[in-house]
């Protein structure tokens, strides 16, 4: 006859076998963010020593190196996704729209520095974060210039892509060193703004007027 005590436990055990897998994978994938962003070429045992668990351990949740590089992308992706959705884009007026679109973009880079060096994930994941951002950019641009916020000479999806292409060169030239974190963010404000036919925005309503965008002093990208 079965113990009643052991059958009682068994959903208990295997929800602890199941947290420990979402804690061990939740360790693996941020160390792989931090790791990778330092070392763009870094192993699945540099992983495994920063995340505190085993190989063995990370190879049981991802079977390669492109598979966990995938998930982080995934996860960074979605990560993403939020943090534009929370800015509001297509509410907010277009100039200030386009500034919290580069303000998130800072943001996710200081957070996935790795995500700028394409040897890092190579190769090329399906769910890239870069992919969905430009589409966005563009909504707001076209409602800028159908308000007369934005100048229409352009298309709004070309402009969109090297606004994007702008922030990525201004990240690049701050992991080089040739720039701080406040210059890049300020010099690729004013530049998409002029790219668009825009001016710079005003302070939010019920906001005090705060330093010029950019300017503010924060942690910086690697190899600032």
């Amino acid at each position: 006859m079965a113990d009643p005590h052991d059958t009682a436990s068994a959903p208990t055990a295997l929800r602890r076998r199941r947290a420990d897998a979402r804690r061990n994978i939740s360790a693996i994938l941020d160390a792989a963010r931090v790791v990778l962003g330092e070392r763009p070429d870094a192993t699945m045992e540099d992983i495994a020593a920063t995340a505190g668990v085993t190989r063995q351990t990370v190879y049981a949740h991802f079977p390669s190196r492109d598979a966990l590089v995938a998930a982080l992308v995934e996860a960074a992706a979605a990560e993403y996704a939020a943090a534009l959705d929370d800015a509001e884009l297509d509410t907010a007026p277009p100039a200030d729209a386009l500034a919290r679109f580069l303000a998130a973009g800072w943001r996710f880079f200081d957070r996935y520095p790795f995500l700028l060096n394409s040897a890092a994930h190579t190769p090329r994941p399906q769910d890239d974060p870069h992919d969905s951002a430009p589409p966005r950019l563009a909504r707001v641009i076209h409602r800028g210039q159908t308000t007369g916020d934005f100048a229409p000479s352009l298309p709004a999806g070309w402009l969109a892509i090297a606004v994007v292409g702008l922030q990525h060169t201004a990240a690049a030239q701050v992991m080089t060193g040739r720039l701080t974190v406040g210059e890049a963010e300020a010099l690729c404000l004013e530049s998409s703004l002029r790219l668009c036919g825009g001016r710079e925005p005003g302070p939010e309503p019920g906001r005090e007027p705060g330093p010029e965008p950019g300017r503010e002093h924060r942690r910086g990208l690697p190899g600032r």
